[in-house]
């Protein structure tokens, strides 16, 4: 089991992680006020003490902890280290991402540093929260007017009462704010709407969750002075058993590392974080020979991080591809990165690659475009916009001091051992991708069986259909429908062809929103994904979608054909059930089905619905 602590919107965070694996988990909070849907966790309100948290641990069997409450709830971060180190259990202490300190806010470690810098006649703008009034009230007692922003909830403002703060005193947030709230210093008072007028506002460096960024921006626009209480350091930090992370994608990886088996699959890493990876290591090298480190911090592009592990040989750096358990073929390989000084050139694309100081090249194993259709023309390295950024993102933050103080940029050239035998195991020989394998990655991180990538690889094979100057797209179910359909269209390239899986309502929609009315489609469907698809289901994965009998038997009896199904277990048997004189017309009443689900994702007449058999024969 696992036991979350939140009230956060890294506790939000942290439980849609968590959800994904189907696994049972506990999720605490001080109030139980948080507005969180859980499925498959438990939730656990009240304040826990060292013991009451020791006596849970123990009675729920708990093996792991999840810290992402508050960033500034130092007692109960110091309570589940100590818990943690006495019961021998690894945290997970999910972190906020933290802006830069700006050097133009005042910023103080203590509430008591405001002495030396408010003075009468001063109005000050608290946005610390409820606990903080108690700790502000000597403030108004030296002649500041203090004004206190917290959550519009019945218990926050008993105690606001409680402390001494009177209800003019008082303005608020959303009952249940999630990350920023607009409208940080204009905000109803809790008598009425009125302006709110203040020289100062007190803040909490309370991260790019917690609307830091926002509540700066909207003070400085209204010329107000801004104070900044700095975020305590986390008890558990430098601790063996602890593991920080910023981000859904470093929580889900430590997870499968310290508890295996809560996701039933584990998650991989894309080709494009292990080349950023690479890069990185390697420009850290040429920097400082004596730096090689075993484990490379990479930026995210959801602008989290995560460690990666590399090595080193003689003039270049490489990461060995991670697949986690989705089925790759790219598992195991090692993508090299070589880093050099480079001349203060452009780069083919100034605005994709790092403008003057960064040059990325393709090398032995990446392939290169030879179709219109990509970010890149034809002739250009196979590595995507994604990983580019990715790649200048994290070298420019090494590298200012090379490129300014030298006046000279990098190049960086990546390298997969094998690629080109690799690649023709993949999708680039039917996308116009030759010579290896693509350098690819939206979000950096490979969920196994991910719907998401599959959906992008069907957008890139759309956008190469329709670069190819095709007038009609053939979408198919797989390899074996593809086979049967092509004989139909025998003068078609082979990049008009385009495999849905089993998500033919995306690939329709996706068609639609990428072509125009002159291009035609052609469905091609085998009869296990048809009876679903005439059903309604544009998703006809197994785990989303089954059988209908009952559907079924309407379209047998529409099409005059009297047979007994209840023993069938799987669609394709009709074929064998249905009488020879019979296929035609129950398939066109199929056929028909399908396209009344279908004609709302592509209007007009440029949809054909093909059937086909077990044997290849087709029907329409």
């Amino acid at each position: 089991m696992i036991l979350i602590f939140g009230g956060t919107t890294e506790g939000r965070k942290a439980v849609e992680v968590l959800e994904e694996a189907g696994s049972p988990y506990f999720y605490s909070t001080k109030t139980g006020e948080q507005d969180v849907t859980l499925h498959h966790g438990q939730r656990v309100d009240g304040a826990m003490d060292g013991e009451a948290m020791r006596t849970f641990c123990r009675e729920h069997a708990i093996r792991l902890i999840v810290d992402a409450a508050h960033p500034f709830a130092s007692q109960l971060h110091q309570t589940i280290a100590d818990v943690a180190a006495e019961l021998q259990l690894p945290v997970i202490r999910y972190e906020r991402i933290y802006p830069p300190r700006d050097p133009d806010i005042e910023w103080i470690d203590d509430y008591s540093d405001l002495s030396s810098l408010l003075s009468p006649p001063s109005t000050l703008l608290a946005t610390t929260g409820v606990q903080s009034i108690g700790k502000l009230k000597w403030l108004e007692k030296e002649g500041v007017k203090v004004i206190y922003r917290i959550l519009n909830r019945e218990s926050s403002i008993a105690l606001a009462h409680q402390q001494g703060a009177r209800d003019d005193q008082l303005c608020f947030y959303p009952s249940d704010p999630i990350g920023d709230s607009p409208h940080v210093i204009r905000s109803a008072s809790h008598t009425g709407d009125s302006p709110l007028e203040a020289d100062a506002i007190l803040l909490k460096e309370s991260g790019i969750s917690g609307g830091f960024v926002e509540k700066v921006a909207e003070a400085r626009a209204k010329g107000m002075r801004i104070i900044a209480i700095k975020r305590p350091e986390i008890a558990q930090r430098n601790r063996p058993y602890c593991v920080i992370c910023n981000g859904p994608y470093g929580l889900r990886r430590a997870v499968e590392r310290l508890l295996p088996e809560f996701f039933p699959l584990h998650s991989g890493l894309t080709t494009g974080t292990c080349a950023t990876a690479a890069a990185i290591a390697a420009t850290l090298r040429l920097l400082n020979k004596d730096t090689q480190p075993k484990d490379i911090e990479v930026l995210l592009p959801n602008g989290e991080t995560i460690w990666v592990p590399v090595g080193y040989r003689d003039n270049y750096a490489y990461c060995i591809k991670e697949a986690g358990d989705d089925p790759d073929v790219t598992n195991g390989i090692e993508i090299r990165a070589a880093v050099s000084l480079g001349d203060s050139r452009p780069s083919p694309d100034p605005s994709l690659d790092g403008g003057e100081w960064l040059v990325i090249e393709g090398g032995e194993g990446v392939g290169r475009f030879t179709l219109p259709g990509f970010d890149y023309p034809p002739g250009e390295p196979a590595i995507n916009k994604g990983p580019r950024e990715m790649i200048r993102k994290n070298l420019e933050r090494l590298i200012t001091p090379l490129h300014t103080g030298r006046g000279r940029g990098l190049v960086c050239r990546l390298s997969v051992p094998g690629g080109e035998e690799i690649a023709r195991r993949t999708f680039n020989p039917r996308l116009g991708i030759e010579g290896g394998i693509s350098i690819i990655g939206v979000s950096g991180i490979v969920k196994p069986f991910s719907e998401e990538a599959f959906i992008d690889s069907i957008r890139k094979c759309v956008n190469v259909a329709l670069a190819s100057g095709t007038n009609r797209v053939v979408i198919n179910s797989g390899g074996k429908s593809e086979r049967f359909v092509k004989a139909l269209y025998p003068t078609l390239p082979q990049q008009a062809f385009v495999e849905y899986g089993n998500y033919i309502g995306e690939t329709l929609k996706i068609i639609r929103e990428l072509s125009d009315a002159s291009v035609n489609v052609t469905l091609g469907v085998m009869l296990g994904k048809a009876v679903k698809l005439a059903a309604g289901h544009l998703d006809t994965h197994s785990r989303k979608t089954v059988m209908d009998k009952a559907f079924i038997s309407k379209m047998l009896e529409e099409a005059g054909i009297s047979i007994d199904i209840s023993d069938m277990t799987l669609a394709r048997e009709l074929w064998e059930r249905i009488p020879a004189c019979g296929r035609m017309p129950f398939a066109r009443t199929v056929i028909r089905q399908c396209e009344d689900v279908c004609r709302p994702l592509l209007p007009g007449e440029r949809l054909t619905i093909l059937l086909i058999d077990d044997e290849g024969e087709i029907y329409q």
